[in-house]
């Protein structure tokens, strides 16, 4: 197991780089950041770090960050299904070319690892809300998951012509302290800060969609098992197994908010999967990955940071 000493961690400003960020530093591992701070905050970067302000598709950006880096986690990304749809040539323009200028910027370099953050968002719809293997078929019903899908068949590609070690993880509903509010982007954060300002958080379509709502701080312990890991190369699901739908996490929230307010139904948004439960099988099995945040342990928490925040 090579023993890393920098890392480099792309959209280091946002929402799980931060996280990571943070949790390497206090692991003894020297950070460099490249965020462009177009959706990421200067703020959110933890004291240590090495911060380059910088785009993922320059090739100058990506070079002066790489010097020293032997391990390097790729968080930078348009995060969002439903704009990608409507803004499909921006969402491949930093989601697909920004990763492969970050390969081709990789080759002879210190670089000896990299961890794409991938999604879920790759996989085609299941009819059930039954965990979908890393088997399951790949057919995106969006532009976000076609970019994604299409990175990480450009890592692997990497990883076998250079000998790299490269790993994919697909990521499932993240949420936590501190996530970018963004009407596009996690459905908890959206519905706290509606509910916060009293108004009636939205649903679209029935709400019986379901989704694996994993915690931040099990996608940074899975991005830390991925870095420690003899494995060379391979793509892994990251989630909590479990199925929640979004009626219950309307309801959750609700309760604990302003219970006198009830959700309104609108209609569905399309290019959005309508159940997306993870199997952690392969990864629990390859890295001895296990979740150890709940929703019912963690919600409470998030509500306090977005009650406290401006």
């Amino acid at each position: 197991m090579t023993q890393h000493t920098r890392a480099l961690v792309t959209g280091g400003a946002g929402f799980i780089g931060s996280h990571l960020s943070r949790t390497l530093l206090d692991r003894g591992i020297d950070v460099t950041v490249l965020d462009n701070l177009i959706v990421g905050k200067e703020e959110n970067i933890p004291d240590g770090a090495t911060f380059i302000k910088g785009d993922v598709r320059s090739a100058s950006d990506v070079a002066t960050a790489l010097d020293g880096v032997s391990i390097v986690f790729h968080e930078a990304a348009l995060v969002s299904i439903r704009s990608s749809l409507e803004k499909f040539y921006d969402d491949a323009d930093v989601n697909l070319m920004g990763s492969l200028n970050l390969l081709r910027s990789c080759i002879g370099s210190d670089v000896k690892k990299i961890v794409l953050a991938s999604s879920m968002a790759v996989y085609a719809d299941c009819g059930t809300p039954d965990p979908v293997p890393e088997t399951q078929s790949c057919e995106p019903l969006s532009p976000y998951g076609i970019a994604k899908h299409a990175a990480e068949k450009y890592l692997l590609q990497f990883a076998a012509n250079t000998g790299t070690d490269c790993i994919g993880l697909r990521y499932f509903n993240t949420y936590g302290a501190g996530q970018t509010f963004s009407p596009y982007v996690g459905v908890i954060t959206i519905f706290i800060r509606h509910l916060l300002e009293k108004k009636q958080p939205t649903i679209f379509g029935d709400g019986e969609q379901r989704r694996d709502f994993i915690h931040v701080s099990d996608i940074v312990a899975a991005n830390l098992l991925a870095m420690d890991s003899d494995i060379r190369h391979g793509i892994y699901n990251v989630g909590t197994g479990k199925a929640t739908s979004v009626n219950r996490i309307a309801e959750l929230l609700c309760e604990r908010i302003a219970p006198e307010i009830e959700p309104v139904h609108t209609a569905p948004h399309p290019g959005e999967l309508r159940n997306s439960i993870a199997d952690i099988s392969r990864i629990s099995a390859d890295m001895g990955y296990s979740p150890n945040a709940t929703l019912e342990e963690k919600i409470d928490d998030v509500i306090e940071f977005y009650k406290n925040s401006d």
